[in-house]
């Protein structure tokens, strides 16, 4: 299989960095949006040194380290220092309890932490005895403080005497393609945490398949608002832009509405990564309401012809709003709502649908950019993805979408047992339901753990019947559930609108909601068939438990 890379002399990441230090060396890296400019030459030097300060404490190839904090420039220097020297990074999204996070540390059987400062009392509190010593993230140097408690100092001063000794004699050791490079544990939506192992050609090569996909130049900027321990925005975000030389720019701050807008006028990114929500947010509370002011304008908004016309209007302003050079929108990790992907259509928004699992490193599918997208589907497949549907239904063509790729997992770190339950040979067996259509675009179903049987022997997607509860403008979210043999639906309400809407005694109130529920229950209902017709709308109060991609924890509600 060849990809348009003819200079990259084999598939490590190591190799694709080198390549373009050599290629881009003077052109801006990785930085904070407003703030100062690292060449790739800067950046070079820096992952160097720091890999040069982990062989020197005795980290060696094949080590496990784990890497805990949020987006910045040194969480890239410090991802490609690790693997660098063959050792293996273990990203963890902040968002874990510290409980998660501790077990992932014993797990994993890290034997060092890059952390940033936000996190590291989660690590001071950690009492295991595999971790030898804890960089700043901030710093790229030695947190001493940390490294001097009772836990660590022991085996730190053992540490250092054995490596002063071994690092005189002791060379570098870089990696194979297809030595492991990283461990990424989920947090799925099923409730177990599981450790993917991806090895240096799984990456890298996933990276190069964009090719297919979308244009990217050394003038490109991407605004990163996604965590990099997600695979996504690890990939897509931060090695595909190295890959071609672009700038990476992150932003300080919780990426808030008033935070991007400010980051958007500053940046001016041409190209950035997102979930549905952010995306659905805007079209809710930025793009909708112009439309709705008053009942003459709702009509016109609902005839076709004149609302294709306005949401091109909204496009262009919408395009403003990100800074005015965004040409790749790219919208991944759930799905997308289909009356939110009709504006974006309408709008002539250059965004693009992706489909992958951390499993896949992560990309399956996507659209091109440039090229009209099909609603509802997530594109076809990447370059060197083969894509199949397993257990067709030879009446729909639907059935579970299975994938074969260099960019496969290597497996579940521990748990072979797993990692058989999802391999088939070389094909890896997605869980989720779909079917492809003549011009090879991949539509999804849902989950294959999710799908409820009707009555009569009908296969019900909750995902489809959400999409259509979620376009209503005071749902912040749903989900939908089988209980005693009937429907039902647990709708999370935007309570801002709402004590707008209702006022009186709390009573009074609660009352007003549960006949504004069954009145929506009525409408959802109308637009679905028969055999999907929802029994009952329950008030959710508090907001639904999601995975660090806004995915609802289905597990936690399932009575």
């Amino acid at each position: 299989m060849k990809y348009p890379y003819k200079d990259l002399e084999n598939f490590t990441l190591s190799a694709l960095l080198e390549r373009s230090i050599k290629l881009y060396k003077d052109k801006p890296s990785l930085s904070y949006v407003g703030g100062e400019k690292m060449t790739y030459g800067e950046f070079g030097d820096k992952i160097k040194a720091t890999s040069e300060l982990l062989q020197n404490n005795d980290i060696n190839k094949g080590d496990k380290i784990v890497l805990l904090s949020e987006n910045m420039p040194n969480w890239g220097i410090a991802y490609f220092a690790i693997t660098y020297l063959g050792a293996v990074v273990v990203p963890v999204l902040p968002d874990f309890h510290p409980s998660d996070i501790h077990q992932i540390l014993r797990h994993s059987e890290a034997k060092a932490v890059f952390v940033s400062n936000k996190y590291q009392n989660v690590i001071e509190d950690f009492d295991g005895s595999n971790i030898n010593f804890v960089i700043s993230l901030e710093t790229l140097s030695m947190v001493e403080e940390l490294t001097d408690k009772s836990y660590f100092s022991i085996i730190r001063e053992k540490t250092k005497e054995m490596a002063q000794i071994i690092t005189k004699n002791k060379k570098m050791k870089k990696a194979d393609e297809n030595d492991l490079a990283a461990i990424i544990y989920t947090s799925g939506t099923t409730g177990h945490s599981k450790g993917v192992m991806l090895s240096h050609k799984n990456i890298t090569t996933n990276a190069l398949s964009t090719f297919s996909k979308v244009k990217i130049t050394d003038d490109d900027l991407f605004l990163s608002i996604l965590p990099l321990a997600h695979t996504l925005e690890c990939t897509t975000g931060l090695i595909v832009p190295i890959l071609h030389g672009a700038s990476v720019e992150y932003i300080k701050k919780a990426p808030t509405p008033s935070v991007l807008s400010k980051a958007f006028k500053i940046s001016k990114p041409t190209m950035m990564l997102s979930v549905p929500l952010i995306m659905e947010k805007i079209y809710k509370n930025k793009v909708l309401p112009n439309f709705q002011t008053s009942v003459v304008m709702r009509l016109i908004y609902s005839i076709p012809f004149f609302r294709k016309r306005l949401n091109k209007i909204a496009g262009k302003k919408l395009i403003e709003t990100f800074g005015g050079r965004m040409r790749f929108f790219g919208i991944g990790g759930a799905p997308l709502s289909p009356y939110v992907e009709q504006f974006l259509i309408e709008a002539d928004f250059p965004y693009i649908i992706g489909y992958g699992l951390t499993e896949t490193s992560p990309l399956i599918a996507g659209g091109i950019v440039g090229t009209k997208q099909k609603l509802a589907s997530t594109g076809t497949a990447f370059f060197g993805v083969d894509i199949k549907i397993k257990d067709m239904n030879p009446t729909t063509g639907k059935g579970e979408i299975i994938v074969r790729s260099p960019s496969v997992m290597m497996g579940y770190y521990k748990d072979k047992e797993k990692t058989d339950e999802v391999m088939d040979g070389e094909w890896f067996l997605t869980g989720d339901l779909g079917y492809i259509d003549e011009d090879g675009y991949l539509f999804i179903s849902g989950r294959s753990k999710n799908v409820i049987i009707g009555s009569s022997g009908e296969n019900i997607y909750p995902e489809q019947i959400e999409a259509t509860i979620n376009q209503h403008k005071h749902v912040l979210d749903s989900l939908v559930l089988e209980q005693d043999k009937q429907l039902i639906a647990r709708v999370h309400l935007d309570y801002e609108a709402i004590d707008k809407m209702f006022t009186g005694s709390n009573e009074k109130i609660r009352e007003e909601i549960t006949a504004y529920l069954e009145k929506m229950r009525v409408e959802v209902n109308s637009n679905l068939s028969s055999f999907s017709k929802i029994n009952k709308f329950i008030e959710q109060i508090e907001p639904f438990v999601k995975t660090p991609t806004k995915k609802i924890k289905r597990y936690l509600y399932i009575e």
